[in-house]
């Protein structure tokens, strides 16, 4: 079983302050890219992998959805999402990725934010959503960066202009990474660039487009400390078609 670390109340608490929990789509500074990943919604089956609170669920709705399946390891974040959610198309489980099970051919967008870096068996969860999806189905994903995740976080240096250096450790060595983020030993599984891409090709996956997102011109005018991100790549979006 993956490690449950949403439902702990330290890590929860600050997690839901972050402006992307508060703000929603308009609080995720990727969204706009992710969002141009997408196919058209409509009357499309989806599954979403680590729904959170269904800021997506929601929105893909409203983009003329048929069906929305949500999926999250976390009751805190079902309990949240189906409070907010008033709309019986939608439905909530809770669900651990590391053994997740889905019918075949029941999807036709299987779309994912910053969640299957938490999952260890990456090739098995693929293969499951490729099953689960109709022919010419669509995968849309981001996680973390292989980079950022690999990147010592604790030995940030500055360059002689004062950048940012980002030291990167053992990027070959896939496996366990722990990281403190609201909580300490969040644990999550490093994968390679290569690894990432090389799993959906193999799995029978046409990969569409890739994105190694960084933030523009106007949204660090109006939000500064979005520059950092630039200095190395934060998260990585991928589209794929089966």
């Amino acid at each position: 079983m993956a490690q449950n670390i949403y439902d702990n109340p330290a890590f929860f608490a600050g997690y839901s302050q972050l402006p992307r929990q508060v703000l929603g789509l308009d609080g995720a500074p990727e969204w706009p890219a992710i969002r141009a990943m997408l196919p058209d919604l409509r009357d499309k089956r989806v599954v979403d992998l680590g729904c959170g609170f269904g800021w997506a669920s929601r929105w893909m709705r409203e983009q003329g959805a048929a069906s929305v399946l949500g999926l999250d390891l976390s009751q805190n974040m079902i309990e949240r999402a189906r409070r907010d959610t008033p709309d019986p198309a939608i439905e909530y489980r809770i669900a651990d990725l590391d053994d997740l099970q889905l019918p075949p051919a029941a999807f036709d967008l299987a779309y994912s934010a910053l969640t299957f870096h938490y999952v260890e068996d990456f090739a098995r969860l693929i293969a499951t959503l490729v099953q689960s999806l109709a022919p010419g189905g669509h995968l849309v994903f981001t996680i973390e960066h292989p980079i950022y995740m690999a990147a010592a976080k604790p030995d940030w240096l500055r360059d002689a202009d004062g950048r940012l250096t980002w030291p990167v450790n053992g990027y070959s060595e896939e496996g366990e990474r722990r990281t403190d983020w609201f909580a300490k030993g969040v644990l999550k599984h490093h994968r390679t660039l290569a690894t990432t891409l090389n799993t959906l090709i193999e799995a029978g996956l046409r990969i569409d487009r890739i994105d190694e997102f960084a933030p523009t011109a106007a949204q660090i005018a109006a939000l500064p400390a979005l520059a950092e991100e630039l200095e190395r790549p934060m998260m990585l979006l991928v589209s794929a078609q089966r």
